[in-house]
């Protein structure tokens, strides 16, 4: 099963290593094109935003297979 953790410890991970900074909160939900307090209710809830997710994906150019399953295209 995928894990809401999981999935966003990914995405903020690579936010990190791309700004070089400390990644909180309100800039994964700016990077998720979310407003902070919408992204709160949905982490509250474990609600993954797959729709979300994939468009940040295509600009950013990442694997779904790593944000997802943490697995990388041989």
């Amino acid at each position: 099963m995928i894990e809401f953790s999981d999935v966003m410890s990914r995405v903020k991970n690579f936010l990190h290593e791309e700004k070089g900074k400390k990644i909180l909160d309100k800039d994964i939900a700016k990077a998720l094109g979310f407003e902070p307090s919408y992204y709160a209710v949905i982490k509250k809830r474990h609600k993954i935003p797959y729709k979300a997710i994939a468009l940040f994906a295509n600009r950013k150019n990442l694997s779904l297979n790593w944000i997802f399953f943490n697995k990388s295209i041989p």
